[in-house]
């Protein structure tokens, strides 16, 4: 099957989008609006100090679910011009609306855009052939590449193997954000497809490594992305005691940034490092005293110590 690939460097197509992406927080100002100068500070920050590939906008990482389309389209805009010449931009354009995906996809590549990541229609559990219609459609109505998100402990419904691999003859259909847990699944579809895996959650990027994916979609990425690239190479070098022990070390953070929502503590664990973050909107709280001092000691036994 041939698939559409982005010319960038360091890239080929078994990992279209790189090896290292962070779902990166979106910046508000105090009183809740968005911050597109901080967006772009972060996102300069994430890609040349944190070594980034590429970076989702508007992933619920992003809190999707409280910005506006206009927002999702400014922020894209504003990042992809400032990075997006040494880093991939992918938008995640994902909603339970068809039709929505469709326009809000069209809306990301006219935005400057290189990819989208288009999660499984949540909460109105559509059977398998809808979900095939679904990612189809959306593919039929794009010039970008997709990277499927398969998230079924949040969207409510998985993506089955067969799914996937039907949806994988699809020329832009190159790639998975793997959150399913379940290694023996992802493994079949590697092994039937050219996809290119990437773990969406953070602790099983190295096992996830072992039986096939290449790379990662991070939360803890914010703060860990230079170990964790390091992790990912030292892997592919064939030196596994190294990957390992990096993988023991970020273990803390890698697991702690989800003792609540993932959003909440990168959001304070940034505003502790004095970079753009800002509160996060309703339902979300902000952390909490004694949840931003667990995350220093999360940093902390990670090696990774958060400015008091």
């Amino acid at each position: 099957m041939t698939h559409y690939h982005p010319a960038a460097p360091d890239r080929d197509a078994s990992r279209p989008f790189g090896r290292l992406i962070t779902a990166m927080v979106t910046p508000f100002t105090a009183d809740g609006s968005l911050d597109l100068d901080g967006a772009v500070r972060l996102a300069q920050h994430l890609v040349d100090e944190q070594g980034n590939d590429a970076l989702v906008l508007n992933g619920t990482t992003g809190e999707s679910p409280t910005t506006t389309d206009a927002e999702k389209e400014s922020l894209i805009r504003a990042v992809a011009e400032v990075v997006g010449d040494r880093a991939r931009i992918l938008a995640g354009v994902g909603t339970n609306d068809t039709r929505h995906t469709i326009e809000l996809a069209a809306q990301a590549e006219k935005a400057g855009a290189h990819g989208l990541l288009v999660v499984t229609p949540y909460y109105n559990k559509p059977p398998q052939s809808g979900l095939l219609r679904h990612f189809t459609a959306v593919a039929d109505g794009t010039g970008l590449p997709i990277m499927l998100y398969d998230i079924p402990h949040r969207a409510g419904t998985a993506i089955a193997t067969d799914t996937l691999v039907r949806l994988a003859e699809h020329g832009r259909i190159v790639a998975v954000k793997d959150a399913k847990g379940d290694l023996t699944a992802t493994s079949e579809v590697l092994a039937r497809t050219d996809l290119a895996y990437y773990s969406g959650e953070d602790a099983l990027t190295l096992p996830a490594l072992a039986v096939g994916t290449v790379g990662v979609v991070g939360t803890s990425t914010h703060f860990t992305g230079v170990q964790t690239k390091q992790m990912i190479e030292a892997y592919e070098a064939g030196d596994h005691a190294t990957a390992l022990a990096l993988h023991r070390r970020l273990l803390p953070l890698y697991t702690g940034i989800f003792r609540t929502q993932g959003v909440i503590l990168v959001k304070a664990g940034l505003a502790a490092k004095g970079l753009p973050a800002g509160p996060v909107r309703p339902p979300l709280v902000d952390a909490t005293a004694d949840e931003l001092a667990q995350l220093r000691a999360d940093c902390a036994a990670a090696g990774l110590a958060l400015p008091e």
